[in-house]
């Protein structure tokens, strides 16, 4: 089986808007069943809404506007790189987080492709394995993964192919570590990470006051004026989070020095 390592870019904006941010560039690296760097696929893409990037965007990931201009669409670009995963026999995807295959399902679904691919593709989250490598429990940026490996990084943050390549040195420095049983497949979302992670602090700060936690009180008290609770998809997807927070066993005390 291949390994191969996904990362995108895509185009962000500064205001309020119900139009859908889109991904502008593709990134990946096919590793060999020996973790060996064996080809490559990059590829811009042309966006349909806001297809004028923001100074924020062409700051962060250096993309000139001019080169998205002439970029293909996300259909014929998605297609490509359909063809190319399907050099491998097998392959595991792995990305950084889980917004990478968020965006290309959407992108898929907003151009009214199937989906059916990408729901049945495997993949597996790196910057979890990580973070369950080093025991913590908050994000790191795959920068702070190579500083703390002691990887020297090479290319340019935020351009994708180069994050991708980065991404890949520290799969293959914590490879024997990770539990690739925990490989899964994209389902949708209704709620983002900063909103789950309200629903996590709640918990402990209730546990912290030594009062039980409730739903109820981390609606009323947590999440309302800070997150819209409008679509009850996301409610249930929230609660349903809490629930399972209460199963996590509280870490102990650390002793006093």
């Amino acid at each position: 089986m291949d390994y191969i390592i996904l990362d995108i870019e895509f185009n962000g904006r500064k205001f309020a808007s119900e139009l859908p941010m889109e991904v502008i560039e593709i990134g990946a690296v096919r590793l060999s069943p020996t973790l060996e760097p064996v080809d490559e696929f990059t590829s811009l893409i042309k966006p349909v809404y806001f297809a004028k990037l923001n100074s924020f965007i062409k700051k962060k990931t250096g993309i000139p506007q001019e080169d998205i201009d002439v970029a293909s669409g996300f259909v014929p670009v998605i297609k490509d790189f359909i063809a190319w995963l399907s050099r491998s026999e097998s392959f595991l995807l792995l990305t950084w987080g889980g917004e990478d295959m968020k965006r290309i399902v959407q992108d898929t679904r907003m151009h009214k492709l199937d989906d059916a691919y990408w729901m049945a593709a495997p993949y597996f989250d790196l910057l979890k394995g990580y973070t369950r490598y080093k025991n913590v429990t908050n994000d790191v940026s795959v920068e702070a993964a190579l500083a703390d490996l002691e990887i020297v990084a090479e290319g340019s943050a935020h351009r994708a192919l180069d994050d991708a390549r980065m991404t890949s040195e520290v799969f293959r420095r914590i490879f024997p570590s990770l539990d690739l049983e925990r490989t899964q497949f994209y389902k949708d979302s209704f709620s983002n990470a900063k909103e789950r992670r309200l629903v996590k602090n709640a918990v402990r700060s209730m546990r912290a006051q030594k009062a039980a936690p409730a739903w109820e009180r981390v609606v009323e008290q947590y999440l309302t004026g800070k997150v819209p609770l409008t679509d009850p998809r996301k409610v249930a997807e929230l609660q349903a989070y809490f629930e399972a927070e209460l199963l996590v066993k509280p870490a102990p005390p650390k002793p006093a020095e």
